[in-house]
């Protein structure tokens, strides 16, 4: 399969990209094979025909009006070059100043010939005068100015039948003329330049949203030199995976590793959105773009500089714009029909009034070219997009990481939650609850022991209770002679003494333990405990509860998701039924349902969907990824550094913390609501002018007017996402305090 990317110089609008698919398409077998980038200019064709030619996508897309560059030629080591060359940065802009100027320099010039302003704005061949030669040649070269890029694209679309908006206006323009509207035409071509200018800026803004994380980055490393221990100062690229970074306080973290010597407090809401420090000690992960603290600290490398969590984060929010959202889907294919129609429309108002009614001929055609004016569909094509990147950027700086348009408005629509216990509603880390002693032992003596067997496995009850003993400063031996037990528990040798350690079912098996133990073990396991017992030849030495604990936002969680309209939360577990019915009372979700496979789950997501309505699937993103597949926007908990989660899930939530659900399904259906809006007024103001011209109170002034400014609220409306905020994450904040 034939991959090759090529930066388009002049695509800075939805249109463009549909003139693209248009005559690339056919050339590269369908516009299925290609994908565009409106941010960054980028256009992606993949082929897997017969080879096609570089040359050969150039040629195509230089009839349009437009130019492709190889991205290779244009972009090197994954950095893009500024555009080179004053012009070429800057030629629109100066263009359309020239424009400007030239007008006004005609309107003064025509003030100072005819003595009045008034006549200078009525002047012309329809008013019975006619304008001074030299103000005809500076409008005509205001004309020229700003329709200097759009007479090319028009002219393309004029020869090929598919008329756009650079044909609407350049034929309003040319008919304006043709009027002796010589004021009214290049002012015109003047707003319409600057409209394309301001929509150009708009995409620009958003672009720079997304560079703005790339810069949260730091380009050198303080390399540490294996052989002789120097602090040599080297660019990121050039920093091998496993070497020794140093980063001294304050400084930016410039690569992903894990702290090796030191500890501090970092800042990682660049890459979380947290707004809270997080402590970092040895075997503690590290990110590129977070902010250390106050202790200097050493970590090894473990990603690339292009592969590190952020820059994978960057990578994802730049393809996600090009996976469009519906909403932007409909807009594009109404716009196909849209402006043929408008075209149509101009054309019976320029004619059927006169035939029919017999009215004046001049009148009703410039009645056509306000129709052709205001049907510029630049403010509903452009609306769209800026509106999601706008949202997909804000969600990034806020730890949520959304892999599309399509799957930004997702949650806007939900209707029911499913959500996976372990490590999502809880924290995935069995903690010990109780140590209960008995026959003389003491807490102490019962967790020392306990440790000793359980530092050969690697089961999360043993890591509990390695946790527990590290936790209260506790040293142990290793047990000799450890052997396990298979799906029970484990024996060893402690001081010459053999013991055992297993699950309560081990101890019935063997028939070890009294009424007033069992009683005991049934107490805690019907609390959604986990029991880990020991004993020896002769007595039992004590029993330990071990239990995941709930997240102390989950409740608060569920209940702001039902507030939202979201009808079904459930919770979903592998685990036995009394510990699942345990934590689904702390949490305070609709229905749980327990010990189920995987393929219980898919099942289960399914009948939602079927039962509710768009359903959520919130897990790990890695053993939960077969119901994630089922449902209709899967969201990935905890993902930072996680490459199977961000890869797995739609939508990725970087840090560990629930408290950003609510957050989401509040900014989808905010973003939503901003282009539904968008397209809304931007439609409604155009329906105004065509009635406005129908009833012939309407002129090019306001036509432009009106167009420019739709263009710009809509843009400005959009652009408005990127100050959408999150909540500080509770967890982290109950830390601080």
């Amino acid at each position: 399969m034939e991959r090759m990317a090529f930066r388009i110089r002049g695509m800075c609008c939805g249109d463009e990209v549909s003139v693209l698919k248009r005559q690339v398409g056919p050339l590269v077998g369908g516009e299925l094979n290609l994908s565009f980038d409106l941010l960054n200019g980028k256009m992606t064709v993949v082929s897997s025909g017969p080879p096609i030619r570089a040359e050969e996508i150039t040629a195509v897309v230089a009839a349009t009006g437009m130019q492709a560059v190889p991205w290779a030629d244009f972009c090197s080591g994954g950095v893009c070059a500024v555009e080179e060359g004053l012009w070429r940065r800057h030629g629109h802009l100066l263009l359309c100043c020239a424009s400007g100027l030239l007008i006004i320099a005609g309107f003064l010039l025509h003030v100072f010939q005819n003595g009045s302003i008034l006549e200078a704005l009525a002047g012309g061949e329809h008013a019975g005068r006619t304008f001074p030669p030299g103000t005809v040649i500076l409008y005509a070269c205001a004309i020229v100015a700003g329709g200097w890029n759009i007479a090319p694209r028009a002219f393309f679309a004029a020869r090929n039948l598919q008329p756009d908006m650079n044909l609407l206006m350049a034929v309003a323009v040319v008919g304006a003329i043709w009027l002796g509207q010589w004021t009214e035409a290049a002012s015109v071509t003047f707003l319409f330049s600057l409209a394309l200018l301001l929509e150009s800026w708009s995409v620009g803004r958003a672009r720079n949203a997304i560079r703005a994380l790339t810069d949260i980055s730091p380009r050198t490393a303080r390399f540490i030199c294996p052989t002789d221990g120097n602090i040599e100062e080297k660019p990121v690229d050039d920093v091998p995976v496993g070497a020794v970074v140093l980063v001294r306080p304050g400084e930016k973290v410039p690569l992903d590793g894990t702290v090796t010597a030191g500890a501090s407090w970092v800042d990682e809401a660049p890459i979380t959105g947290e707004s809270l420090p997080v402590e970092k000690r040895i075997g503690d992960p590290v990110f590129a773009g977070t902010v250390n603290g106050e202790g200097a600290i050493e970590f090894r490398a473990t990603r690339p500089s292009g592969d590190t969590t952020l820059a994978r984060i960057i990578r994802m929010v730049e393809e996600g714009q090009a996976r469009r959202a519906p909403a932007e889907q409909w807009v594009e294919g109404f716009a196909r029909f849209y402006t043929p129609a408008m075209m149509i429309l101009a054309g019976l108002i320029a004619v059927a009034p006169p035939l029919v009614l017999g009215g004046d001929w001049t009148g009703w055609f410039y009645q056509a070219l306000v129709i052709l004016v205001i049907a510029c569909p630049c403010s509903l094509v452009i609306s769209t997009p800026v509106s999601v990147v706008s949202g997909l950027t804000a969600a990034a700086r806020h730890g949520v990481l959304i892999k599309g348009g399509a799957f930004l408005e997702a949650p806007a629509h939900l209707r029911s939650i499913a959500f996976d216990k372990t490590g999502t509603l809880t924290r995935g880390e069995p903690r010990i609850q109780e140590i209960i002693p008995m026959d003389d032992h003491t807490e102490s003596g019962l967790l020392l022991n306990a440790a000793a067997l359980e530092s050969h496995s690697t089961h999360p009850l043993a890591r509990a209770i390695l946790n527990a003993a590290q936790a209260r400063g506790i040293e142990y031996t290793p047990a000799r002679d450890f052997t396990i037990l298979p799906g029970m528990g484990a024996r060893g040798v402690i001081d010459g003494r053999p013991y055992w350690i297993g699950s309560h079912r081990m101890l019935e098996s063997l028939e070890r333990e009294n009424p007033l133990f069992h009683e005991m073990a049934c107490r805690l396991e019907d609390a959604g405990h986990s029991l880990v017992a020991m004993w020896c030849d002769d007595h039992i030495c004590g029993v330990m509860s071990v239990a995941d604990m709930v997240r102390p936002e989950a409740g608060d969680v569920v209940r702001e998701l039902k507030s939202l309209g979201v009808r079904r939360v459930v919770m979903i577990t592998g685990d036995n039924h009394r510990t699942a019915a345990q934590a689904a009372r702390a949490i305070g979700v609709d229905e749980f349902h327990s010990e189920l496979l995987p393929e219980d789950k898919v099942a289960l997501v399914s009948t939602l969907e079927r039962e509710s309505g768009p359903t959520a699937m919130v897990g790990d993103g890695v053993n939960d990824a077969p119901a994630m597949t089922a449902s209709s926007v899967s969201i990935a908990m905890g993902a930072m550094g996680s490459d199977a989660a961000i890869e797995t899930a739609d939508i990725a939530l970087m840090s560990d913390d629930l408290t950003r659900l609510p957050w989401l399904v509040r900014h989808s259906r905010r973003t939503l609501g901003i282009i539904k809006s968008n397209i809304v007024f931007s439609l409604g103001v155009k329906a105004l002018f065509v009635v406005l011209s129908v009833m012939g109170l309407a002129n090019l002034w306001g036509a432009i007017a009106a167009d420019m400014g739709a263009s710009l609220l809509v843009i400005f409306n959009g652009l408005r996402l990127l100050g959408d905020t999150a909540p500080p994450s509770p967890s982290l904040a109950a830390t601080a305090a």
